[in-house]
């Protein structure tokens, strides 16, 4: 079983560093209206970026597997907060954009649905408390 180990310190006001297993730090804080300077990732968007970053992953290794590389991949996730405390993304929306000369859409189709439906954990995590929808969009180039 595998074990990731984060450390995360305190720095000053409301900043904190958290390292990585991959030994790259990054810098959280709290934005303005929370009491912080808005100087580093905010903890709740950060999860947004980890779930995109997973599904992509994957995706773009999914594609050079079949051959269906593309120029251009974004994914673009809005998600929304409950109202009461402790609020948490209970609807995320994530959209991914192919764009191309020549896209390959079954294979595109299948890319996608292979991350989400048996190789992004962290899709998988958002499951658990979340109503997560999924739509892609092929843009020809």
């Amino acid at each position: 079983m595998a074990t990731n180990i984060v450390s995360t310190t305190w720095k000053e006001n409301m900043q904190f560093e958290s390292d990585n297993p991959s030994d790259i730090s990054l810098t959280m804080d709290a934005g303005e209206e929370s009491g912080g300077e808005g100087k580093g990732y905010r903890p709740k968007a950060l999860m947004l970026s980890s779930l995109a970053g997973c599904s992509g992953l994957d995706v773009v290794s999914l594609l050079k597997k079949m051959h269906a590389e593309v120029s251009e991949f974004r994914i673009d996730i809005t998600a929304e907060l409950t109202e009461d405390h402790p609020k948490f993304y209970d609807k995320v929306k994530v959209d991914y954009h192919f764009s191309d000369a020549e896209l390959q859409p079954k294979k595109i189709q299948k890319a996608v649905n292979l991350s989400v439906t048996k190789y992004c954990g962290v899709m998988e995590m958002f499951r658990q408390f979340a109503e997560v929808e999924i739509e892609i969009f092929l843009h020809e180039l």
